[in-house]
């Protein structure tokens, strides 16, 4: 009885974390590859972050992990590679807001929810190219995230890591 108990707290706890873990490895995984670019955001960088806008205040002020990762995707096969393991964390438990798929081309915005709240926000792009992923993890008002997706509020972050951290957007690259 006791062996079933502790199997299955520990399959709950995978499951739960699941979703972080992945990020969390997929991160890991990545941060290290040639011309990749990866920023986990400190807390004292958020209140910077948070003063760019009202909305991004709001969103900001509840985040307790944000990580940016800008890599290469020069080949239409590490391009798939790159958008299955997108696809495969983003479809852990996570409601797909927005999506737009152009051959190997993507962009999608997913969230993970909980009760009334998102607790997590994942950003991914890939233009066969470069691709990035932004990724939040905190307690956010659903209207407001919803707005901000449909608003396209989320592509200037990106931008203005880059201006924070001194690197160069995907929109610069391509120019």
């Amino acid at each position: 009885m006791i062996k079933k108990l502790v199997s299955l707290v520990f399959i709950l706890t995978i499951i739960a974390c699941g979703s972080y873990n992945s990020i969390d490895s997929f991160y890991n995984a990545h941060k290290n590859d040639s011309q990749v670019t990866a920023i986990r955001v400190p807390q004292f960088m958020l209140s910077l972050l948070g003063n760019i806008s009202p909305e991004m205040k709001s969103l900001i002020g509840n985040t307790k992990d944000l990580r940016y990762m800008q890599f290469p995707s020069p080949t239409p096969e590490r391009t798939k590679y790159l958008n299955a393991q997108m696809n495969s964390i983003a479809g852990n438990s996570f409601i797909e807001v927005f999506r737009k798929n152009d051959d190997l081309k993507r962009n999608i915005i997913s969230i993970r929810e909980k009760r009334n709240a998102v607790k997590e926000i994942l950003i991914y792009n890939n233009n066969n190219i470069r691709g990035s992923f932004l990724y939040f993890n905190g307690n956010f008002d659903p209207v407001k995230v919803r707005e901000m997706a449909k608003n396209t509020e989320f592509s200037e972050l990106p931008k203005i890591l880059g201006k924070e951290f001194n690197m160069q957007s995907p929109e610069e690259i391509n120019e």
